[in-house]
């Protein structure tokens, strides 16, 4: 397969759309095309009063039919043209495109009259559109083809090797024969050619080069991205270190090991310690994320997913009993099915949204965790008759360090980060999640959230 694609653009999707889109407007221009070469031949006897005979006209309808053909063609074709690099791709459909055209344009330029024909001058406007698209080695050898090809047109009809083919009334007498006129005519079609496939070229390389610095420039943005984000994991590990040395020394002098404790100076310690919990439990979180975005791939495991839910739950019994939470779980799938993902990650994001649903419900609150899904998908909502959320924030909730102001007024502690790892996360699944406040379980006072999360089922 010959290699039309430069070396840059096989990793720049923007690239491929750009081919693809210029060879949708190739599509639509022979249509047009079609139109128009229908309407020249019915109107170039009514309206310009010229004629064809009998073998031009049976030619120039049948192009007209096959280019017609071959656009439908086209078009399903370039349903399935894959960007692969070493496969057929794009920029070998413009060049058969291209090469199409150019076939049929010759036949029609010679049953119309060859060089006496305004329809030539559609050659340059072919190259013009291939030098937009192709490279230019290509683009300059098909060029001079159509020169090679056009002048062996020419002079066979000037030495009467063929018939000449003119359109009756268009001229008062011929050209094909006057050899000055050809001469002056080939050298303009010549240089109008070249310098067009040049200038056009020219203008196309120039934006090429533009997109591949953009890219360059990007690939060293991600680079940079991936140093900041492994340098922000060695530099919060090591702050997290002494940080939990304290939190173990503190763990000692609170159970009492080294002896009994003053109430006011136990008190001060505890606090200390809630801090110091904090602060390591806002550690993690800044390395989850920074480890997140600095992996590339997620494992592809078969992971079911209500028993990730129930293995979390189970952990929190503690916290629900202590707080007078009731708890609901209702499996209501049809198909039951196993998703592909990375387990440990969807613990995480089901651990933050079960936390965050114990946390800001109350004493006495209510939580219900539902399943329900098709044959493609499996939908999961983590309701709560909590806090809520004002609705003005809704859109910022999965924002990194974003705290919903209601949650500030009351005291709750956190660092902001939960909700924008658990987004991360399932979109790294090709899912998707929402949140609505109030939720179902909404009460007087106590709007409620409620997270609904979607995730595409093993094909």
């Amino acid at each position: 397969m010959i290699s039309l694609v430069p070396s840059w653009a096989n990793r720049y999707a923007d690239y491929w759309d750009t081919i693809k889109e210029r060879n949708l407007w190739l599509i639509k221009l022979r249509y047009g095309a079609v139109v128009m070469l229908t309407g020249f031949l019915i109107s170039s006897k009514l309206i310009l009063h010229l004629s064809f005979n009998k073998t031009q006209f049976a030619a120039l309808i049948l192009i007209n039919l096959i280019i017609l053909i071959y656009n439908l063609l086209l078009y399903r074709l370039s349903k399935f043209i894959k960007t692969i690099p070493g496969h057929f791709n794009p920029l070998h459909f413009s060049l058969l495109q291209m090469i199409l055209d150019l076939t049929a344009l010759g036949l029609i330029v010679y049953y119309t009259g060859s060089i006496e024909t305004p329809l030539i001058m559609f050659f340059v406007f072919h190259m013009i559109i291939g030098s937009l698209i192709l490279p230019g080695t290509v683009i300059y050898s098909i060029a001079g083809i159509i020169v090679f090809i056009i002048n062996i047109l020419i002079f066979s009809e000037y030495f009467l090797i063929i018939p000449h083919q003119p359109i009756s009334g268009l001229l008062p007498n011929p050209l094909y024969t006057n050899i000055k006129f050809i001469a002056a005519y080939d050298v303009a079609f010549i240089f109008v050619m070249f310098v067009s496939v040049f200038l056009a070229n020219k203008i196309a390389n120039q934006l090429y080069k533009i997109e591949q610095q953009l890219i360059e420039s990007l690939d060293k943005l991600n680079e940079a991205e991936t140093e900041k984000q492994k340098y922000i994991i060695g530099i919060v590990h090591e702050i997290k270190t002494p940080l939990a040395a304290v939190h173990s020394y503190l763990d000692i002098v609170l159970k009492k090991f080294l002896g009994q404790l003053n109430s006011k100076v136990e008190e001060r310690l505890n606090r200390a310690r809630i801090r110091s919990s904090e602060a390591i439990d806002m550690i993690n979180d800044v390395l989850k994320v920074s480890k997140l975005r600095l992996l590339d791939e997620i494992a592809n495991d078969e992971v079911e997913l209500s028993e990730v839910i129930v293995k979390i739950v189970k952990k929190q019994t503690i916290n629900l009993r202590a707080k007078h939470i009731m708890l609901n779980f209702f499996d209501g799938r049809t198909f039951k099915k196993k998703i592909k993902g990375d387990k440990f990650l969807l613990e995480i994001a089901f651990s933050n949204l079960i936390g965050n649903a114990v946390k800001y419900v109350g004493t006495n609150g209510l939580i219900e965790l539902d399943l329900v899904d098709n044959e493609n998908e499996i939908e999961i909502e983590f309701a709560d008759s909590g806090i809520g959320i004002p609705a003005e924030e809704l859109d910022k909730i999965f924002m990194d360090f974003f705290r919903a102001s209601n949650i500030k007024d009351r005291s709750y502690e956190g660092t902001g980060l939960g909700l924008s790892i658990v987004k991360q996360i399932i979109e790294r699944h090709k899912g998707n999640i929402f949140v609505e406040s109030p939720s179902k379980l909404a009460l007087p006072g106590r709007p409620g959230a409620s997270f609904k999360l979607k995730l595409p089922y093993i094909n």
